[in-house]
């Protein structure tokens, strides 16, 4: 070795492609005795001692074969592989005593390198990143990582000053993958990786792609984690969703930006953690009687304002609020209160941190080099490449991820319509076309069948929901029968429609009827998800409050009408934080929803009219049994619109219980209004949106009212009642 200077000239400035073939034991014979020759890559220690394994073993002092710090010693071996650890005193005078990473096999195996090369390792996310691990007795991280295009990686750190020399890893050929086991390194240690590109000839910093957990912002380093101590209690709910189908079932969601749901003002503004969720927001949604979180992107991302859709950790749950357990333990929480957790996942673009995918291995790894392609004009990041196996692999492992290791219930996929379109949000010139001609971008259609396949099969009873605001068809339809796999599609169409219906003066409601109608013309389609989502209170669009005309009490009103009408219209519910009680303001991720208005009574009593909504909801399988199939729905009368009134009828699946809607959109009571009804009796006014209860005028029908003969729009009989001004009314025959 002492006559080899490249071999130890590259290995002093970081370079050498094989770091394996010269450090660590190897075997050799002298004099026909078996032999064990060690070395090992040490800058800035000043001396080293071997310190063989077993009972009266004595140091043994290692020769300094090169400046650099290269030190080398020759042990006889009678029998057996020679186990040890060196002693390392630095040139300041500390000692330690450190295990050699250069003394362990390859612990990727060969089924495991075949697997990930074809895109099918499902599990790779057990096999990438940094794991805590024991081998041969002694604990330490296993790290991997995929650079392709990389002369040289290596594991940097506090733990060896961040010195790329000291843990460069192995390469295992031609599947780009990286991997070296550290000894004696602990959780929480916090690491990057240092790259040496073909391409540039300055080693850089990199993030782990498949970092459990990362540093609080600013700081962008990996941080170990070891998610396998934390102990599940939700095995009963875990066993119930694999047994059910989430689409025939009441379905509420409630969206949440954990960051600013609610805060501590008298300390600092500061976030609320994991836990203290868990103790308040749990309770809140439960008492209101939502089925669901929603949560916006909880994935590791550098800024603030992104809300959390500029992702840079897709395995690492933010540090923001605290650790991995703390969240698991969230999610824990949520399924022992009967609460499903659904997140937003991000899989159509990722931000051009310098820390993170961006150029990840010196080339364009994750993304396309084209600009064409690859960049977002939109948002200004960049876009996967979801032709190559290894990109479609890495997001299909994500999300598998979250699904299993953290047992999220469902995953909302943000901002589809930017994958299916390789001209979205782009001028003519400024795309490529695909190999039809076409401008559907076929690898990212056939990526999104993919994903929804695998999820699907490998959880049962798991949610898929798409934000797809296109006619692309059949997005929620299943992939043998030629859809895109989601197993619901946010109907963006109904709630622009709607908003814009709600926010004219009522006196020119009448000339808009079909704004309130235009989405039973496509309802069936798809399995939609009605949604008044955080992005229709942002950015100057006021809160939903501020939207509604008229004083007040006319807002409150046509607030109360408006849930009304969208929780008697088929399809399943969401609503962002804040709508609940009537939140004035826009959302501002840096503050609290506006808790203080609830000790005002407007806002208690639209809290309460929620709360009795979701209750309704989920007691009356018309409201949600058939939200799918025209069975389910019966337009009564959608023609006055004149008096901007409309009815309609609701039904179960197997029972003849149905439920009559009706809504009234104008401030002009209407007395001894009449409405057909199928059969005759008694019918239940089972929520009135105008009851003083909620803070209305409490015009109504005195909890109910008996059919009479009276023929009325083309039913057998019909019902004289009053209906409230800007008020909702549902109705059931007793």
């Amino acid at each position: 070795m002492r006559d080899n200077l490249e071999h130890i000239e590259r290995l002093a400035r970081a370079e050498h492609w094989d770091p394996f073939a010269i450090l660590g034991p190897h075997p050799l014979l002298i004099d026909g005795q078996a032999a064990t020759v060690v070395r090992a890559f040490l800058p800035q220690a000043s001396s080293v001692d071997l310190l063989p394994e077993g009972v009266g073993t004595r140091p043994i002092p290692m020769t300094a074969v090169h400046e650099a710090g290269l030190f080398e010693v020759t042990v006889p071996i009678s029998r057996g592989k020679l186990r040890y650890a060196l002693r390392v005193r630095e040139q300041g005078g500390s000692v330690t005593e450190q295990g050699d990473p250069y003394a362990y096999p390859p612990q990727l195996t060969d089924f495991d390198l075949h697997l990930f090369a074809e895109g099918r390792h499902y599990r790779a996310y057990d096999m990438l990143g940094a794991h805590v691990r024991t081998l041969e007795g002694v604990s330490g991280v296993r790290f991997a990582v995929w650079a392709p295009n990389a002369l040289r990686v290596s594991v940097v750190g506090d733990f060896n000053r961040w010195d790329g020399r000291r843990h460069a890893m192995r390469s295992r050929g031609q599947t780009g993958l990286w991997e070296l086991f550290i000894p004696g390194l602990p959780e929480d240690t916090v690491y990057k990786y240092e790259i040496r590109s073909r391409n540039q000839p300055v080693p850089f910093l990199k993030a782990d792609p498949y970092a459990f957990a990362a540093e609080v912002r600013p700081k962008t380093a990996s941080v170990v984690r070891d998610l396998s101590a934390y102990r599940w209690s939700d095995g009963a709910w875990m066993e119930a969703r694999a047994s059910r189908d989430p689409l025939n079932r009441p379905l509420t969601f409630y969206e949440v930006h954990l960051g600013s749901w609610m805060r501590v003002p008298e300390e600092g503004n500061r976030w609320l953690t994991y836990g203290e969720l868990a103790a308040k927001l749990i309770p809140y949604v439960k008492n209101l009687g939502y089925t669901h979180l929603e949560l916006m992107p909880v994935t590791e991302h550098p800024f603030d304002g992104s809300w959390g859709y500029q992702t840079t950790g897709y395995f690492a749950p933010t540090s923001r609020y605290g650790r991995p357990e703390d969240f698991m333990a969230f999610v824990d929480a949520c399924h022992q209160a009967g609460i499903g957790v659904v997140m937003d996942w991000v899989p159509a673009h990722f931000p051009d941190d310098p820390h993170a995918l961006a150029c990840f291995d010196g080339t364009y790894l994750y993304d396309h080099e084209d600009p064409r392609l690859g960049y977002h004009p939109e948002w200004h990041s960049r876009i996967f490449n979801f032709g190559r196996v290894e990109v479609r692999s890495f997001l299909i492992n994500s999300a598998l991820f979250w699904l299993d290791r953290y047992h999220i219930d469902g995953l909302r996929v943000d901002a589809v319509a930017s994958m299916l379109y390789l001209d979205y949000a782009r001028k003519s010139g400024e795309w490529i076309p695909n190999r039809f001609g076409g401008h559907e971008n076929l690898e990212a259609v056939d990526f999104i069948k993919e994903f929804n396949e695998i999820v699907h099969q490998e959880n049962p009873g798991v949610l898929t929901i798409a934000e797809e605001s296109t006619a692309w068809p059949g997005v929620s339809r299943p992939t043998y029968l030629g859809g895109l796999g989601f197993g619901l599609k946010w109907n963006m169409g109904w709630m622009h429609d709607v908003l814009e219906y709600f926010q004219l003066d009522p006196v020119h409601r009448q000339y808009h009827q079909s704004k309130l109608t235009f989405g039973l013309i496509y309802a069936f389609s798809e399995n939609f998800v009605l949604v008044f989502s955080h992005d229709e209170v942002v950015y100057g669009k006021q809160s939903l409050l501020s939207k509604m005309p008229g004083d007040d009490w006319q807002k409150f009103a046509n607030v109360r009408a408006i849930f009304g009408y969208m929780y008697g219209h088929p399809g399943k519910k969401m609503m962002f934080m804040g709508a609940e009680f009537g939140q004035w303001i826009e959302w501002n991720h840096d503050e609290s929803l506006q808790w203080h208005l609830l000790q005002y009574e407007p806002h208690q009593g639209l809290q309460r009219y929620i709360r009795d909504l979701n209750d309704l909801y989920r007691t009356e399988p018309a409201l949600w049994q058939v939200d799918f199939e025209c069975q389910g729905f019966q337009w009564v009368d959608f023609n006055d619109a004149g008096q901007s009134v409309i009815a309609f009828l609701r039904r179960a699946r197997e029972s003849a219980d149905c439920v009559l809607c009706i809504g009234n959109f104008t401030p002009v009571p209407r007395h001894g209004y009449r409405v057909g009804v199928p059969e005759p009796g008694w019918y239940q006014e089972l929520l009135n949106s105008d009851a003083a209860h909620y803070g209305g005028s409490n015009q109504g029908n005195g909890g109910g009212i008996q059919a009479d003969q009276t023929p009325c729009h083309g039913l057998p009989y019909s019902l004289s009642i009053t209906l409230p001004p800007l008020g909702f009314l549902f109705l059931k025959r007793k």
